[in-house]
C-alpha cells in the first residue's frame, strides 16, 4: 500500500513511523512532513488545508491509503471532499467527515451532543457578545475555579480556567472581542471539576473500536503545572489509575454512548476519537474530544502498540474494525518535549539545532517544529521543537518511569539550540501517586 498522511508535526511524525514498520507499506508520504518524516518516506510540499493539492498528490503518486493528522482539513470538510470526488471515492480514508469532525470543531456541538446522550460530563451553557449580562449571572452561580472554552478550534488553547469571578468576567468579554479571533465568537462556560486528567484514544470505524493506550500530558509549561498553557510539555503512558475497572466505566458510559449516538444521529466515523477525560473519584467525565490524536501523546502511544497499526487503520477505513485485535505492550514510555525560548508566547524560528537530533540508542526522537535551512542545517520552525520518546519494560512501575526519565534527559541535555527549554518534571507526580497507593 501507499499511504499518504497529511501533517508536519511530532503527532504525524509517530504515527508514519508506526505505519512505516507495516507489513503492507510499500510508499509511505507525508504532506507536508518535517526533517523527521523525510528520513522514513518522502514529504510532499503542501498544505492538507489545500484539498485541491491533496487530491493531485494522491492521484499523482498512486496513494492508496490517506491518515489525516491534524484537526483543520478535518473540521473543514477533507473527509466529504474525498467521498464526493468521483477521482477519490475508492481511496481508503482515515478521518471523519465534517459532521463527525464538529465534536472538536464546535465545543458547544460536543457538549450538546454528551447531553442529548447521557455521557458524564460538566454542567455548561454557551453565550455570545449579545448574551454576555446572562453569562454573567450564570459565572456568579459558579463556585471557583470557572472554565472557559472557545467554540472553535483556537490551536488548543482556548481554554482558559480563571481563579477568580472578576478575571472570569475580564477573559469572557476578552474572548468574546476577539482574543482568539472567530473562534470565540461563542463561549462555553462550564463548571469545573476536580480530578486527574488522562487522555484515553478509540479507532472506530463508527460501528466497532480499538482502545489504544491512555496517556496523560502535562499542559502547562512550568514546572509543577504553573504558567501558561501549552500545546503540551511532555506524556506518560500507562497512567496508573486507569485500572481494568476505570476502563470498563469508561467503555459503558463513554465510548459506547458516543458511538451510538453518532449512528442514531446519522454521523459516519472512521477515524481516531481522543477522549479527554477528569477522574473523579474513580469515575470519568469527559473533558472535550479531538477527532484526532493527541500531540505530545501520540509520541509515547506509539511506541507500546505491538500489533500492525497500518493494518488496522486499513481495516477502519473498509469498515472492517470488529476484525482486528490491538495488541499493547506493557512497557511504559515518557515523552520529554523541547521548546524554543518564550514560547508559547512569541520565539525565535530558524535557530540551528546542534547535536543528535535524530536517532538515539534507547529514545525515539519525532520532529515537531524542525526544518531545513538552505543549506541543509536542521533548524527551528516552531514552539515546540522535538519530542523525545523511552520505554522501559521494568516489570517495577516506579523504576519503569525513573528509567525513561533517564533516558529521555540524558538525550534532551545532548541536543543543542539557543533558548532550548524542556520540563525537568515529567513523570514525578506519578511516581507519587504510585507510591502513595
Amino acid at each position: 500500500m501507499n499511504v499518504l498522511v497529511l501533517g508536519g508535526g511530532g503527532r504525524e511524525h509517530a504515527i508514519a513511523w508506526k505505519i512505516s514498520q507495516g507489513k503492507e507499506c510499500t510508499r509511505l508520504f507525508a504532506m507536508p512532513g518535517n526533517p523527521g518524516t523525510a528520513r522514513i518516506g518522502q514529504n510532499l510540499a503542501g498544505s492538507p488545508k489545500d484539498f485541491a493539492l491533496v487530491k493531485k498528490a494522491v492521484l499523482d503518486n498512486n496513494v492508496d491509503m490517506v491518515v489525516v493528522g491534524p484537526e483543520d482539513p478535518l473540521v473543514g470538510g477533507l473527509g466529504d471532499f474525498f467521498a464526493e470526488d468521483p477521482d477519490l471515492k475508492d481511496v481508503l480514508f482515515v478521518g471523519p467527515g465534517s459532521k463527525g469532525a464538529a465534536l472538536e470543531g464546535s465545543k458547544e456541538f460536543a457538549k450538546q451532543f454528551m447531553q442529548r446522550h447521557g455521557i458524564p460530563t460538566a454542567a455548561f451553557r454557551s453565550f455570545t457578545a449579545g448574551t454576555i449580562d446572562e453569562a454573567d449571572r450564570f459565572l456568579e452561580s459558579l463556585k471557583a475555579p470557572y472554565v472557559l472554552k472557545a467554540d472553535g478550534l483556537a490551536a488548543g488553547k482556548g481554554v482558559l480556567i480563571c481563579q477568580s469571578l472578576d478575571q472570569a468576567k475580564e477573559e469572557l468579554r476578552n474572548m468574546l472581542g476577539g482574543k482568539f479571533g472567530s473562534a470565540g465568537n461563542t463561549v462555553v462556560i462550564e463548571e469545573f471539576l476536580s480530578g486527574i486528567e488522562v487522555s484515553m484514544f478509540i479507532l472506530t470505524d463508527g460501528k466497532d473500536y480499538l482502545l489504544l493506550p491512555e496517556a496523560k500530558d502535562y499542559k502547562r509549561i512550568g514546572e509543577g503545572d504553573t504558567g501558561l498553557n501549552t500545546g503540551g510539555m511532555g506524556a506518560v503512558s500507562p497512567v496508573p489509575f486507569v485500572t481494568d475497572d476505570f476502563k470498563n466505566k469508561v467503555r459503558e458510559r463513554i465510548i459506547l454512548p458516543t458511538l451510538k449516538g453518532l449512528q442514531e444521529e446519522g454521523i459516519p466515523y472512521k477515524g481516531f476519537i481522543f477522549l479527554g477525560l477528569m477522574n473523579c473519584g474513580g469515575d470519568p467525565y469527559v473533558i472535550e474530544y479531538n477527532v484526532r490524536m493527541g500531540d505530545p501523546e501520540t509520541e509515547a502511544v506509539m511506541t507500546r502498540i505491538d500489533s500492525d497499526l497500518l493494518h488496522h487503520l486499513k481495516m477502519c477505513a473498509l469498515g472492517r474494525l470488529s476484525e482486528e485485535k490491538i495488541i499493547v505492550s506493557d512497557h511504559s514510555a515518557l515523552t520529554v518535549v523541547c521548546v524554543s525560548g518564550g514560547y508559547p508566547e512569541s520565539y525565535k524560528k530558524g535557530i540551528e539545532i546542534k547535536g543528535n537530533a535524530f536517532s538515539a540508542p534507547d529514545a525515539n526522537i519525532f520532529h515537531m517544529g524542525t526544518a531545513l535551512s538552505l543549506d541543509g542545517k536542521l533548524v527551528t520552525s516552531g514552539g515546540r521543537v522535538l519530542a523525545i520518546t523511552s520505554g522501559s519494560r521494568q516489570s517495577n512501575a516506579v523504576r519503569a518511569i525513573e528509567e525513561g526519565r533517564e533516558t529521555c534527559y540524558k538525550e534532551a541535555e545532548g541536543i543543542e539550540f539557543q533558548g532550548k527549554y524542556f520540563r525537568k518534571d515529567i513523570g514525578l507526580d506519578i511516581i507519587r501517586y504510585i507510591e502513595e497507593g
